[in-house]
């Protein structure tokens, strides 16, 4: 399998900068995948792997061996009365996902709505919003070594996931490529609407169900945050800030509208945008 050369990394980057990829792969099955690790052109390069492209910021042309995931396919592995398991591959655009899910009554990811990316990337990050994060849905995931071409299964556990954080962040970050995963859904859902105003926008909609809570999440989200189709960015990057119980009472003593998130009795997520407003930031640009 031969790279592509010299293509236009524009549309393939949510800030829309116009640079140049000098050898790009685009990898649409796991045999593309073994072909392009096994090839000495690529052995002897640094591999960048692009999902989405909303992680990224080029501040010029790409000289790197650049790996663009592209596999397709959902998969309904096995599912009972109250689950339903379903395997996903990492090429899908994860909003695409979460609206298939959502349009088979498969509760869990509904939170997740408009988050940018694909479905292989949304692991590394542990991405969240709104009182969930992915962590809480995956059963488990496939990912290829670099180096050796070895497939390898990781159990929830051995992900070690954390608050926009996991291995592949970490110890595996550039060892590993992502190929597929399973999700653990729920055919019965069970909604979080308790992470700052998403009750009250939802009940704008009437019933709760998935799909009014991933409208109200779309509609919050757009308003906060540009189309990168008309204007490039990352999306929403700020880490929200994880206080002591203490810290956070003496916060709460000061500013009464205080948006916080209890999440174990020492602990609590401050929201950074209320931060950012309340130190007279908000909206600023450079």
């Amino acid at each position: 399998m031969k790279p592509v050369q010299k293509i236009s990394l524009k549309e393939y980057n949510t800030f829309n900068i116009d640079v140049n990829a000098l050898y790009s792969f685009f990898c649409k099955s796991e045999k593309d995948l073994f072909e392009i690790l096994k090839s000495d052109f690529v052995r002897e390069k640094k591999i960048i792997i692009l999902g989405g492209g909303s992680n990224l910021l080029f501040t010029g042309d790409v000289e790197d061996v650049l790996i663009l995931m592209r596999n397709k396919g959902i998969e309904i592995v096995e599912k009972d009365k109250e689950t339903v398991f379903v395997k996903a591959s990492a090429g899908e655009i994860w909003d695409e996902f979460v609206d298939w899910c959502v349009n088979n009554s498969y509760g869990g990811i509904e939170n997740l709505s408009l988050i940018p990316g694909t479905v292989g990337a949304s692991p590394v990050q542990n991405i969240g919003a709104y009182g969930v994060e992915v962590k809480d849905v995956i059963e488990e995931l496939e990912a290829v070594n670099i180096k050796t071409g070895e497939k390898k299964v990781f159990k929830n556990i051995e992900c070690n996931f954390a608050y926009r954080n996991s291995i592949f962040k970490n110890e595996l970050k550039g060892k590993v490529i992502i190929t597929h995963v399973w999700f653990e859904l729920l055919r019965k859902p069970k909604f979080v609407l308790d992470y700052g105003n998403l009750a009250n926008e939802v009940e704008k909609y009437g019933e709760v169900n998935l799909s009014n809570i991933r409208k109200a999440i779309i509609d919050i989200r757009s308003s906060k945050l540009p189309d990168p189709n008309e204007m490039g960015n990352a999306g929403s990057f700020f880490k929200n800030p994880v206080i002591n119980k203490d810290k956070y009472e003496r916060l709460a003593k000061e500013y009464s509208d205080i948006k916080g998130f209890k999440l174990t009795d020492d602990e609590y997520k401050v929201p950074a945008g209320w931060l950012i407003e309340k130190a007279g930031w908000k909206g600023a640009r450079t």
